[in-house]
């Protein structure tokens, strides 16, 4: 039976914030962009008492909270910071599978620290990571990573919840769907409309019945509900792409104001690309979204980086606006898969470290 640790920071970029500026420890506060059209990154607990959360839109976080404080993030601290935390990891295992800065599944299986003892190496990180960052962090223990991540916010902030192999049916029979990783506000709705809202709900149907609702994700919400996860961590990932955008403050009509964006954007995106060594490019492409928040993406086949190629692209996109404003513009590169061989390396490099 497998041991798995999901650690999870608790709000991780303003915890970082109010470690290192107190005045911020006791007010509402939240980490993003300034501009009417930005959205926050993460918010403190002070903040989510009045409903604030991430991914929510500057100016209705300020609707909701007023007196809410909104900071500029610091990507190079919180990478730093996130650096350490890695490092702390692999005092217990080499089996890591990072999911952001702030999160990471750990396989502990084998690990002889702590006796063996999931539960107490969860504790010894979580106590690490306070000592020497001066953070705190929740964990989810389970036996497969679909239960150890919904675990890890059970007793957040700072607490940890362990889902043994005896207490799988249980949790789960009594999980709302709401938190399977993959259902939305609408595909809950669409359920509770069949009459399915727990994995109880779930367990008493069938994978026949479920894919005239759900159609593909019949299969696997169907497993979740009886607690199977037979994925194993991926210690070793593939980048398949590279991507930099930007909300504008205003919206944009013409195609010569999308060019004048794209000439901005084109030289922070090769910085971005020269930091990924060995990386064969095979696509670029040109992404826009409008001001209803549709968007549109247009690629082609490409060797390398080229302005002019995003440039060519442009005109396709645009006229798919049909006259409607562009408040973000995008540019993406897709990557060659990676040799199958040098995987495996790298993987077994990591085992070996």
């Amino acid at each position: 039976m497998k041991k798995i640790i999901h650690i999870d920071m608790d709000c991780f970029y303003a915890a970082v914030e109010m470690r290192d500026f107190p005045e911020y420890r006791n007010i509402p506060l939240a980490v993003g962009g300034d501009g009417p059209r930005s959205v926050l990154c993460t918010c403190n607990y002070q903040a989510r008492k009045f409903g604030v959360r991430s991914a929510m839109s500057v100016i209705k976080a300020k609707q909701l909270c007023p007196e809410l404080t909104i900071v500029q993030g610091r990507m190079a601290v919180y990478k730093e910071v996130s650096d350490h935390i890695r490092e702390i990891f692999s005092r217990y295992t080499s089996l890591i599978e990072p999911l952001s800065l702030d999160e990471a599944f750990l396989d502990v299986t084998d690990s002889t620290a702590c006796q063996g003892s999931a539960t107490l190496i969860a504790e010894k990180i979580r106590a690490d990571i306070y000592q020497e960052l001066n953070l705190t962090a929740s964990a989810g223990i389970a036996p497969n990573k679909f239960i150890a991540k919904i675990a890890s916010d059970e007793n957040k902030p700072n607490g940890q919840c362990v889902i043994s192999p005896d207490k799988v049916t249980d949790f789960v029979e009594a999980l709302s769907l709401k938190k399977i990783p993959g259902i939305g506000p609408k595909t809950f709705q669409k359920l509770q409309s069949f009459g399915f809202s727990t994995c109880a709900d779930i367990r008493a149907s069938s994978i026949a019945n479920l894919t005239t609702i759900v159609g593909k994700f019949a299969t696997s919400l169907y497993q979740k509900a009886h607690g199977i996860d037979h994925r194993e961590l991926e210690v070793s990932r593939q980048r398949k792409s590279l991507a930099i955008e930007t909300t504008l403050s205003a919206d944009i009509f013409t195609e010569n104001d999308c060019a004048l964006v794209i000439e901005k954007l084109y030289p922070k995106l090769l910085q971005r690309l020269a930091k990924l060594e060995g990386k064969k490019i095979v696509r670029q492409g040109i992404k826009l979204k409008f001001n209803d928040f549709n968007q549109t993406t247009v690629e082609q086949q490409s060797l390398t980086a080229e302005q002019e190629t995003f440039n060519t692209l442009l005109p396709k996109a645009f006229e798919r606006g049909k006259g409607r404003g562009i408040r973000l513009v995008g540019l993406t590169l897709g990557f060659a898969a990676e040799d199958k061989l040098a995987v495996a390396l790298k993987e077994k490099q990591l085992t070996l470290l």
